[in-house]
């Protein structure tokens, strides 16, 4: 819910308490429990790109970058990936 003199402002940076505006998106899937169809959408602005992607392939999951607009269909395993 929208406090009282708040406003929706556009896509904003997934990154926990920033406000900036997404200029990229962190696309990534789970391959445990997602298909190579299946890619989840992170948005991310200028300083917290690199922060968003490297979470994610910490954990070893399929994760690639593309400017704010551009949608992937698919994410496929990383190349020798089992």
């Amino acid at each position: 819910m929208i406090g009282f003199g708040a406003s929706l402002s556009g896509p904003q940076c997934s990154r926990a308490g920033c406000r900036e505006a997404a200029t990229w998106t962190v696309n990534w899937r789970n391959p445990r429990i997602h298909d190579a169809d299946r890619v989840k959408a992170w948005l991310a602005c200028d300083e917290h790109r690199d922060y968003l992607y490297d979470f994610v392939d910490a954990r070893g999951f399929p994760v690639a970058i593309t400017p704010f607009g551009v949608v992937l269909d698919r994410l496929p395993d990383a190349e020798g990936a089992e």
